[in-house]
C-alpha cells in the first residue's frame, strides 16, 4: 500500500489563485492589501521563511513591507515598531518573525499588535474567539492550513478518531480545537510528553498530526493502515552527502507512507499551507477594515 500525497505547494498555489479576485475587487476601491513582516536577528530559517512570505505576497498582488531588526534590539524597540504599525491604516496585516531572541518576551509582542492585524492568528483575543467556536476571524495559520488541506483532499472528518502529537498554542492546541467544532466533529485526543502508550494510541488513530519538533519520531509500525497523516515537523539533520550538509526531515518516519491511506510530505507538505492561509489572512483582515 502506498499513501496518497497530499502536495500543499500545488493545494496553496489554488488557494492562492482563489484570492486574486478579493485583492483586485479591494484594489477597485482603491485599497492594497498590505502585510508588514518585522524580523529580528539573523537566524536563517527565518529568513528562508520571511523570503517566501514575500515570493507569496508578489504571486498574489499584496503589498509587502519587512523591517529588519539587529539580534540586540530590545523589548521597548519592537514593541515601538508594533504600535508604529498598528496606527498605520495602510498597514492591515502584522507579523513578527518567530523565534525572537531569548530575553524578548514573545507572547508580550504578540498580544501588542491590534487583534485586526493579527494575521498570524495568535493574539489572545483571536485564540479566545476560536475557544468560544468562532472561526470567521484571523486563524492560525498552520492550524488553519491542515483543516484546508483535510478539506481539498475530500477527507471526511466526521466521527473520526484524531490523534493531536503536541500541545504548543501555535499549532497542538489550536488545531485540536478547530478539529472538534460543531461541523468538523472529530473525536480529539492531545499527546505530549507525558503521554503512555503512544504507540497503541496511535494504532487507535483514523487522523494523527504529529507537530513536535522531534525528526522521524512516529514510526510507520504505530500507523493504523489507511489512516490520514499530517506531518507538521521540519526538521535539520546532518547529512555529510548534500551539498548544504543537512537534509529536512519531518516528525513522521518517511516509511509511514507504506502504511498511511494519506500522508502530507516533508517539505511540501503543511509548510506551503501555512504561507497560503497567512495570504488568506491578510486579505482578511483587509476586508474586515472596511467594516
Amino acid at each position: 500500500m502506498s499513501a496518497t500525497i497530499l502536495d500543499g505547494k500545488e493545494l496553496g498555489r489554488t488557494i492562492e489563485k482563489d484570492l486574486i479576485s478579493r485583492i483586485d475587487n479591494l484594489k477597485k476601491l482603491g485599497i492594497s492589501p498590505h502585510l508588514a513582516v518585522v524580523i529580528v536577528g539573523d537566524d536563517p530559517a527565518s529568513h528562508v521563511y520571511v523570503r517566501n512570505k514575500e515570493m507569496a505576497c508578489n504571486r498574489c498582488g499584496i503589498t509587502s513591507t519587512r523591517i529588519d531588526m539587529s539580534s540586540k534590539v530590545t523589548e521597548i524597540e519592537i514593541l515601538e515598531i508594533v504600535k508604529k504599525l498598528n496606527l498605520d491604516d495602510s498597514i492591515h496585516g502584522i507579523l513578527v518573525q518567530s523565534p525572537l531572541p531569548s530575553d524578548i518576551d514573545e507572547s508580550l509582542i504578540i498580544d501588542a499588535i491590534s487583534p485586526n492585524k493579527d494575521v498570524d492568528g495568535f493574539h489572545k483575543m483571536n485564540l479566545g474567539s476560536l475557544v468560544q467556536g468562532n472561526t470567521s476571524g484571523l486563524l492560525p495559520c498552520t492550524p488553519a492550513g491542515i483543516m484546508k488541506m483535510l478539506e481539498m483532499s475530500g477527507y471526511q472528518t466526521s466521527g473520526k478518531n484524531a490523534l493531536v502529537i503536541g500541545r504548543s498554542r501555535i499549532v497542538g492546541m489550536p488545531i485540536s480545537l478547530l478539529l472538534a467544532q460543531r461541523g468538523i466533529d472529530s473525536t480529539v485526543t492531545i499527546s505530549h510528553s507525558r503521554t503512555k502508550n503512544l504507540p497503541n494510541i496511535c494504532l487507535q488513530a483514523d487522523l494523527i498530526i504529529a507537530a513536535i519538533g522531534s525528526a522521524d519520531f512516529v514510526k510507520p509500525e504505530w500507523i493504523k493502515p489507511g489512516a490520514m497523516v499530517i506531518d507538521v515537523g521540519i526538521n535539520r539533520i546532518s547529512d555529510s552527502t548534500r551539498k548544504s550538509g543537512y537534509r529536512l526531515t519531518g516528525d513522521v518516519d518517511p516509511n509511514a507512507a507504506n502504511i498511511a491511506g494519506w500522508i502530507s510530505p516533508v517539505p511540501g507538505g503543511v509548510g506551503p499551507m501555512t504561507i497560503a492561509m497567512l495570504m488568506s489572512n491578510t486579505v482578511l483582515a483587509t476586508e474586515q477594515s472596511l467594516r
